[in-house]
């Protein structure tokens, strides 16, 4: 997943962080720190100006996130107030460089807030989250400043702009159409009413949802209960006092260790935790998404729009709910006949093992497994040797990089980190020359929301001179002492997913940072991730990482033909899990403004009715409302599609490779040069037909899933 900061991606979102309450702010110096001794108001030292996490505190975010607020308002107010006539550079470009301060400190902030959080770093983020919504309205709601840009915007081809400053100036215009600048005065206001209640809720939801998933966690004190899990993981998860185990909540619907539980009432128990996490007591969601979706249907109707979906897809490569839908049917059908037929053979697993039960979601992992070891003699555990973390990375997504892109690495423990377990390398290009700072933060702890993403500390620019400096996310279970961490394949692809992130990031060759790297739509954005997973199992990549962490062997060919003749199993059940998170996602915000929700749990079982995903009864959505944070914390509301999406262009992207000679240097630097290095300074449309030679075809997803 790209992570999206709230106030730097204003036409797809305009918000996505929030608070709930407004603290009122002293001015008493004792809680303002000195300018000389925030280092967070300077630009650091550190190499590529790498955060320098030795001299960070939590105390310094608020403090220079605010001077960030107000250095930016004086320069808006300055060029909203110009008598000057409107230019290009005292207009488009003074925009774009008026937020460097903030921009800087709260990148560095969310990283924390997501991926290490605390009870400090939580009180500001709710502190600052309406204060960035503000921000955002005093910027694209501002009639003086927006008439600047019209001016300029209507007389854009007499400027003799280069195409990128054309491409910002236009990109900068939709902003503001988008986030209302066309609004009458009084509707602004109440505009700004909403998008403080919307960066309230939304970081309401994600502070609710990860103490919904720290106290869900599941305690077994019986040994017996927890038969079939491996007994290095069960090492890991052992409590302080000895007397149980302690398995985490990951914030899928389905958890990890069902697949390997003997115990069905173990299971189940395990099942139901992550099912009910967040709809009864303390932390309980649903209220919250109930007042989200009526906030967001409200903005859209303000806005002009039938409903919050219409008014988010605009700047999208799908442009409409519709287009979205069609898409979806032409894969439901498929999907859930296939997951039907999974569900009959494993039902068929379930009798031969002498059991008479009904399956049930809890199950299915379980007796999954044992299918696939039917039909194709595979075992997790028997791969799992060959995939020990810091070779599936060093010698496995770095290989690949290096083979079709020519980069190497270099560690480097000089660097501070936020955590004892981040690690940081320094990546070159062919010839040597810098290309940047990459931070791996691979382990699952309590302070660190679920799933796995990608952002930068420092975003590419020409205009600032910078190189970027990215991280990746993930939530693997940490071993026990020294033992090696090995990886599922689930994991092992997950990796080579958001190193693709990275490299759209690292590849990035804009002069302004708006522009720059990931800065795209969301049904965009996935594409170059998930393109990325497919050089996991490439054979030359694959031999070169799989290594038995004992006995140094390559991974045998049986279990490569194993893990590739198993490719296509279980895809019905995978799809359609996500589609029928994707179709809750687009339900909730394609509610009509006059529509309010009285149940949300009644809500989601007529959403998934409605679009016939429940025919399969034992495969739930991959996330349920109550814990979808994609929609309801982070930059996915009315995006969750593009998962699906961008893997139809990953598909057809990588057809293309397949047809032109695979992992070579040339078509590497081809994709390179394209589509990873531009960003978005072209039409998404055009820059894939340019470089594929066509529009994306959906066959090669069809076939990739089995489905065709």
């Amino acid at each position: 997943m790209k992570k999206i900061i709230p106030f730097l991606a204003l036409a797809l979102i305009v918000v996505a962080c929030n608070n709930s309450k407004e603290k009122e702010k002293s001015n008493n110096s004792n809680e303002q720190m000195d300018n000389a001794e925030n280092p967070l108001l300077s630009e650091s030292t550190l190499p590529y100006g790498a955060p320098d996490f030795s001299k960070i505190k939590d105390e310094n975010f608020q403090p220079a996130m605010m001077e960030g607020i107000a250095e930016q308002k004086k320069a808006v107010e300055a060029i909203a107030n110009s008598e000057e006539e409107p230019t290009f550079d005292n207009t488009v470009l003074a925009l774009e460089k008026s937020g460097e301060l903030l921009n800087r400190t709260s990148q560095i902030f969310y990283a924390l807030a997501g991926s290490n959080t605390n009870e400090t770093l939580q009180a500001v983020e709710e502190e600052m989250a309406p204060k960035f919504a503000a921000q955002n309205d005093m910027i694209y709601l501002n009639e003086k400043l927006f008439q600047r840009f019209k001016i300029l915007h209507d007389k854009k081809e007499s400027l003799n702009l280069d195409s990128e400053s054309l491409k910002l100036l236009e990109n900068y215009y939709e902003d503001f159409e988008i986030a209302g600048a066309n609004l009458s005065q009084e509707d602004k206001e109440k505009l700004k009413e909403y998008n403080e209640k919307i960066a309230t809720l939304t970081t309401k939801f994600g502070k609710t949802l990860l103490d919904a998933n720290n106290t869900g966690a599941v305690t077994f004190t019986n040994k017996e209960d927890l038969a079939g899990v491996d007994a290095d993981f069960l090492k890991s998860k052992e409590s302080e006092d000895g007397k149980g185990w302690t398995i985490p909540l990951q914030n899928t619907t389905q958890q990890p260790l069902l697949q390997s539980m003997d115990n069905r009432a173990s299971r189940e128990k395990l099942f139901k935790a992550a099912w009910h996490r967040a709809d009864q007591g303390a932390n309980d969601t649903r209220e919250i998404i109930k007042e989200l979706v009526e906030v967001r249907a409200q903005k859209a109707k303000l806005l002009g729009f039938n409903n919050y979906a219409e008014w988010s897809l605009q700047k999208t490569m799908a442009k409409t709910p519709e287009h979205v839908n069609e898409f979806f049917n032409k894969l439901i059908p498929a999907a859930t006949a296939k997951a039907q037929a999974e569900s009959d053979e494993i039902q068929k697993m379930i009798k031969s093992k002498g059991q008479d039960f009904k399956l049930e979601p809890w199950d299915w992992n379980y007796y999954a497994e044992m299918v696939r070891k039917q039909k194709y003699d595979l075992d997790e555990n028997q791969i799992k040797p060959y995939f020990e973390l810091n070779n599936v990375l060093e010698k496995g997504v770095f290989y690949a990089a290096n083979k079709l892109y020519g980069i190497t690495y270099k560690e480097r423990t000089d660097i501070p980190v936020y955590q004892e377990d981040v690690k940081v390398y320094e990546l070159f290009e062919e010839n040597g020359d810098p290309l940047g700072l990459f931070y791996t933060d691979y382990f699952a702890r309590p302070s660190k929301s679920g799933g796995a993403w990608m952002d930068n500390f420092v975003t590419q620019s020409k205009m600032y001179n910078k190189k970027p400096v990215i991280y990746n996310v993930l939530n693997i279970p940490k071993p026990a002492g020294n033992e090696p961490a090995l990886l599922t394949y689930d994991e092992v692809t997950t990796m080579f997913h958001e190193f693709g992130h990275a490299l759209h990031g690292f590849f990035a060759n804009q002069q302004y940072p708006s522009l720059s790297g990931t800065a795209v739509a969301r049904d965009f954005v996935e594409f170059p991730s998930q393109f990325n997973e497919n050089w996991a199992l490439y054979p030359e990549v694959l031999k070169n990482y799989a290594i038995h962490y004992k006995t140094g062997e390559q991974i045998p060919q049986e279990l490569i033909d194993k893990i590739k003749n198993s490719g296509t199993f279980n895809q019905g059940y995978s799809l359609t899990e996500n589609l029928a998170a994707s179709n809750l996602d687009m339900q909730w915000h394609t509610i009509s403004p006059d529509k309010k929700i009285e149940d949300v749990n009644a809500f989601e079982k007529e959403a998934l009715n409605r679009t016939k995903l429940d025919v399969v009864h034992a495969v739930p959505p991959r996330y349920r409302s109550t814990y979808f944070s994609h929609i309801f914390a982070g930059g996915y509301a009315a995006g969750y599609y593009s998962y699906s999406w961008t893997e139809m262009l990953d598909h057809d992207a990588y057809n293309w490779f397949e047809t032109h000679g695979g992992l070579t240097r040339e078509n590497g630097q081809r994709f390179r040069d394209m589509v990873l290095s531009r960003g978005n300074t072209l039409e998404l449309e055009k820059m894939y037909k340019d470089w594929r030679g066509s529009d994306p075809k959906i066959e090669p997803m069809l076939k990739a899933r089995g489905l065709k």
